[in-house]
Parts: structure tokens; sequence; C-alpha cells
């Protein structure tokens, strides 16, 4: 929990890893990609404040400690949702796999909820592979990564005929939380193949199912917003926005969040941290400190509040993943009014 002014916030950090993009995990043959998509994610690491960064050995295999450390003790971060992408074509046991989180996920309980994953071009074996996922570990959300490459195949979408078949088991499994990477491509997985018009189709589609959409497009933001707006099960997932941006591009950080918050909402939005790309307590500490640059071009956007943080910063996700807030950390916490309390009004 973080406190600053007097006021206390319940943090769900929804976008995390626990990788492992080492050189002896980088597949032979492929080795070049391997190491392109972590030094890319280390380019992303740079826009992080200077104090903040890692050297690279570090940042390609992180340790249990670091992570507990950083997210938890430092962090001020209460629950954290993994977010797994496999990339099994480049390394070896995967970068970040369903079962390398799980691992932490069941030594900390209470610390993690365990999201798994699915790529359509897998099956019927993926099915099965989701099922279990399920049966194990009791998923709730699942993390898409329409750009992976597959034995030649170098994306799919969302409105993919085999994609519904996945979407249709989700329902049936109780999985409600699709978050789906839509925005910043990473070094060598291609750009279009994050395009995010796929999740306008399949949120109509399947009004039942919640759409997150990681990093919320950017730099299509104005994109985003008009798709997002429309769909009520479609939610602006903030990791990246706030890690690349806060702090390196302050400016359009502060339009794209005007633009959330005018066509999104401040009860759609939900805060990710991306570690470790980037470790959350600046990012949890700047967005409650944060407000929009005294400038004219910002004045047509709703303000943000503190009711308004405590909701990005956790309570929305609390929602989604029915997490149980402390009394004392929800928003309008307190005792019904009593009916005998009610006073009629006389002329």
């Amino acid at each position: 929990m973080y406190e600053k002014d007097g006021e206390k916030y319940f943090v769900v950090d929804t976008h995390m890893h626990y990788w492992n993009a080492a050189p002896d995990n980088w597949v032979e043959g492929a080795e070049q990609y391997a190491k392109g998509w972590i030094e890319c994610f280390y380019g992303y690491h740079g826009l992080g404040p200077e104090d903040t960064r890692w050297p690279l050995d570090k940042y390609q295999k992180y340790t249990e400690e670091d992570l507990m450390k950083d997210v938890f003790d430092d962090g001020h971060v209460d629950v954290a949702i993994f977010q797994p992408t496999d990339l099994t074509e480049w390394y070896k046991e995967g970068f970040n796999t369903t079962e390398r989180d799980s691992i932490l996920y069941e030594k900390h309980a209470g610390k993690f909820i365990l999201n798994t994953r699915w790529d359509p071009r897998e099956g019927e074996d993926g099915l099965k592979t989701l099922r279990h996922s399920v049966e194990r570990w009791g998923c709730k959300g699942v993390k898409l990564y329409t750009a992976e490459w597959r034995q030649g195949s170098r994306g799919w979408k969302l409105t993919d005929p085999e994609a519904y078949k996945y979407l249709e088991a989700c329902q049936e499994l109780g999985i409600k939380n699709i978050h789906a990477h839509k925005g910043p491509t990473i070094w060598p997985l291609d750009k279009d193949a994050f395009d995010m018009t796929d999740v306008d189709h399949a949120a109509t589609d399947f009004p039942g199912l919640n759409f997150i959409v990681e990093h919320s497009g950017i730099p299509r933001i104005d994109d985003f917003c008009y798709m997002a707006t429309q769909e009520p099960n479609v939610y602006a997932g903030l990791s990246v926005v706030v890690g690349a941006l806060m702090h390196a591009r302050p400016r359009f950080f502060a339009r794209c969040m005007g633009e959330l918050l005018f066509w999104v909402g401040e009860d759609k939005m939900t805060f990710g941290s991306d570690y470790a790309i980037w470790e959350p307590k600046w990012q949890v500490e700047g967005l409650v400190d944060w407000d929009f640059p005294d400038d004219e071009q910002y004045s047509d956007y709703p303000r943000l509040g503190v009711d308004g943080k405590k909701k990005i910063l956790g309570l929305n996700a609390a929602k989604l993943y029915d997490i149980e807030v402390p009394e004392e950390l929800q928003l309008g916490y307190g005792k019904p009014a009593a009916q005998d309390d009610a006073k009629l009004v006389t002329q």
C-alpha cells in the first residue's frame, strides 16, 4: 500500500514479467533475434529515470530476489499480475512462460495473479494446454501477442476463425480478461501485426469478455480512443504509456492521458509497470503526483483527481480480477445509511 498526503492507494500492477533472456537461453540459429529482442527492450528501459537503469547483463536475467524487492518491498505494489510471452522460436525455455511465472506464483501466496497465454496457430494442442493451465492455476486472464512468430508465420488476428475457438474456450473456462499487446513493436516483430482493428471486432462479438488493450495502442492513441469509447468491454492498459512517456516524453504523456480520460474514462484504465522494462516505484509515485502541465492546450481535458488515480492504480483492476480490497482502501467505504436515519422533508 502506498500512502501520500494522507491518501492510501491500493496498487495492482497488471502487467509484469519474470523473464530469462540470457545468452545461454538463446536458440541456436536464432541468436540475432533473441539478442535483438532483449536489446530493443533495453532501449525502452532507457526511457526511465537515469538512476533506475540497470546494466544489460542484469536486465537479461534478473533474480527472484530482485523482483520481490523491486515490486513489493520498494515498488508499492499490493498485487501483481503476470503476463507471459513465450517466444520459443528464439528462447530455448521461452522468454517469459506461464510455467516460469508459476514458480513465484506458487511460492508467494497472495502476491501474484497468474495469467496464461494462447496462440490459435497451435490448434487443438494449444486448447489442451489452455485447459490444463486453468485447471492447475485457476487463470482468469490471458496475454496475447498477435505479432509473435511461429513456423514461418509472422502474426495472427483476433478475428481469425481459429482465434474465435480460443475466445469461446475462454468463456467456457471462466477466463474473462483478454490482455492484447497492441501498440509499440519490439524488433524483429512487425508493427502492423499489432494493429488493434481486430480488437474492435472481437469485443463486439464477445461482450462477456473484457479486452484490456495493453499499451493503449500508442502511438496510435487516437485510433484506440475512438474504438474504446464505443466498446464498453474495452479497457486501456497503461503499461508503457506511463513507463515510456511520463518521464521521457511528459507533454506527449499528458496528451495521451488527456485523450484517454476524455474518451475512455478513468473507470476503464488500468496501471501496469511492465516490470522489468521499468520498476514500479517511480511510476506509482509519479502518477500519484502527476497533473497536466499549466498550458492552454490541455485545458479541455478532464482533470484526474485522487479518486481517479486510486481507480487507475488498483481499484479498476481489482474489479476485473475479483481482488479483495481492504475496506478502508475502497472508494466510498463505510456502512450504508440506515433507513431510520432518513428525514422527511417538511414544509
